[in-house]
């Protein structure tokens, strides 16, 4: 019995201690509520402050935009509308501009932080938005959802869809297949190829490495992007002799070797291991002992042609593009920099650069294909810094105008368009003539604001503060290397799989007109300018044939 009491003793005074703890739990618990009900009251008065403040009623229109006005301007986009009529002609040149990474909502968030800075806001329209003809593009590759820059190249540039890192090569060469690569059979030739067979001039202009994904999908067929020179193909424990990189392919094989224009950065691919840089204190990639940039020049000299190899802004600007055949442009010892950061009396810009290289490859009679890619969009997204994609988006929009000015819709087809897209949003209700930039709205959560920019995932992701959400109210949110905040952490932001934007402009620019695999892109391109071997609009070889009609014999003529 003694026992039996000493046990429910026990028991009774383990109740006792458990109703006191948990007590003392419901009275913190009591505590942390009346705290956070303190912090997120606060938060509710920021809130509706905000929204009573950013009322349409105090937003100043540009104009009045009642039922007049947007019956007016829907009237008058419908007769401008009404005029636009197909371009049924041969295509001297075609221009492809290439913003890496810029998906549609990078195309609208550049627009409006465009329109920041002419006062036009929300009015304002990218170069591309008063092309007569859009579509949309998958991107999704042989093997992923979701589309790299190396693999889509391969599709806008090549025709033909293939894996994720390879460039040139069809699915049947997996990354890093050495082996693989050198089976001709797997190559896919390019729409610069489909040109120079022809007779035509090719040049690409990029603010990336040249030998990076995207220019190297119009020249290069090779197993893994990262192949750029020689010494990443040796690491990797693949024959650097059996397999060329990509910068011995852009200047020692066909077709790289026949670009009349070639620039943008990368010195470090084309030079050996012992020679400094011209502009930094560093040395070359190449194990190999091989200066391409000299193999360029006399490769050039030999065939008694005038070459041009610049390096800088000033030597660019001086350069007679009207007497040269070929000019080589390497700003940068690897990528170039962001526009925002650049020494402008170095480094030439992208407007700048495609000038040019059209007045260079102008000289041809025969017409011309041009790459001009906006790389460091992609960089920009992939660090979350907005500002930086957007001002390399609104920089590729200058050069699209550069291109615009200095040649005719009668004779050259200029598509827009973007490899992939990624996770950027634009995010809230913000008011009209609100900063891209800038914080959209507030939380009915907790009651915090947030940037108008986010992004899936990224280097912009945040540890949450005391158990909330970082508040960014005093953050620079117009730093250049202010990161807009992520959901998910990674080191570098992924892409997205969207279809992306195209726009034309030009002869048989009404052929994007609808939702396209990536790699119609250079089959309707082909078509347009009567290059390669499929359809085209000047026949082709299983066409081009006499034939009786009404019993008089017709001889097949080209139409443009």
């Amino acid at each position: 019995m003694r026992g039996t009491g000493l046990l429910l003793a026990a028991l009774l005074a383990m109740v006792a201690l458990t109703a006191i703890s948990e007590a003392k739990i419901r009275s913190r618990n009591s505590k942390i509520r009346a705290g956070e009900e303190e912090f997120h009251k606060s938060r509710r008065q920021q809130y509706r402050k905000f929204k009573k403040g950013s009322s349409y009623t105090h937003v100043p229109f540009i104009n009045s935009e009642d039922k007049a006005y947007w019956l007016k301007e829907g009237q008058t986009a419908l007769r401008e509308q009404l005029l636009v009529s197909p371009k049924v002609r041969q295509a001297k040149n075609i221009i492809l501009f290439l913003g890496d990474g810029m998906s549609i909502p990078t195309v609208t968030a550049s627009r409006y932080l465009k329109g920041q800075k002419t006062s036009r806001w929300e009015h304002e329209e990218m170069a591309w938005d008063k092309f007569p003809y859009s579509a949309l593009i998958k991107t999704y590759t042989t093997d992923s959802q979701v589309a790299d820059s190396a693999a889509s190249a391969t599709a806008y540039l090549c025709g033909v869809k293939g894996n994720l890192g390879t460039i040139g090569v069809d699915e049947n060469v997996s990354k890093e297949n050495c082996s693989a690569q050198q089976n001709a059979a797997f190559h896919t030739d390019s729409i610069a190829k489909w040109f120079q067979d022809a007779g035509k001039s090719t040049g690409l202009v990029t603010t990336m490495r040249v030998t990076h994904a995207t220019p190297a999908g119009s020249y290069a067929h090779i197993a893994d992007r990262e192949w750029e020179d020689d010494h990443e193909i040796v690491d990797d424990g693949e024959d650097d002799i059996g397999c060329d990189d990509i910068a011995e392919q852009l200047v020692l094989n066909d077709p790289g070797r026949n670009f009349k224009v070639i620039m943008g950065g990368g010195r470090r691919v084309f030079t050996p291991n012992d020679v400094l840089d011209v502009e930094e204190s560093r040395y070359g990639y190449r194990r190999d002992g091989k200066n391409l940039i000299n193999s360029w020049l006399d490769d050039k000299r030999g065939r008694g042609s005038s070459a041009a190899y610049v390096w800088n802004r000033e030597d660019l600007l001086a350069t007679k593009t009207n007497d040269t055949d070929y000019l080589l442009g390497l700003f940068a010892y690897s990528h170039m920099d962001y526009l925002v950061e650049r020494d402008t009396s170095m480094d030439p810009s992208l407007p700048e650069m495609t000038r040019a290289a059209i007045e260079v490859l102008q000289r041809d009679n025969n017409g011309f294909f041009l790459l001009v890619e906006g790389g460091l969009i992609d960089h920009g997204h992939h660090g979350n810094k907005g500002i930086k994609a957007l001002t390399e988006t609104v920089e590729m929009d200058e050069a699209v105008e550069v291109a615009l000015s200095m040649t005719s819709q009668e004779d050259t087809l200029i598509v827009v368009t973007a490899d992939h897209a990624h996770t950027m949003s634009i995010n809230g209700y913000p008011s009209r003539h609100t900063d891209i930039l800038g914080l959209a709205d507030f939380s009915d959560e907790d009651y915090m604001p947030f940037t108008t920019i986010l992004y899936g995932n990224g280097p912009g992701y945040r540890d949450p503060v005391n158990g909330h959400r970082p508040d960014p109210t005093n953050d620079d949110l117009h730093d250049v290397n202010y990161r807009q905040p992520a959901s998910v952490p990674m080191s570098s932001a992924a892409h997205a799989g969207d279809d992306v934007g195209l726009w034309a402009i030009g002869p048989h620019a009404h052929l994007f007109t609808g939702v396209y695999e990536q790699n119609y892109i250079p089959h309707a391109l082909a078509y347009a300018a009567c290059v390669g071997n499929g359809l085209t609009y000047c026949g082709n070889n299983r066409f081009r044939r006499n034939y009786t009609y009404r019993g008089r014999l017709q001889r097949w003529r080209p139409l443009g």
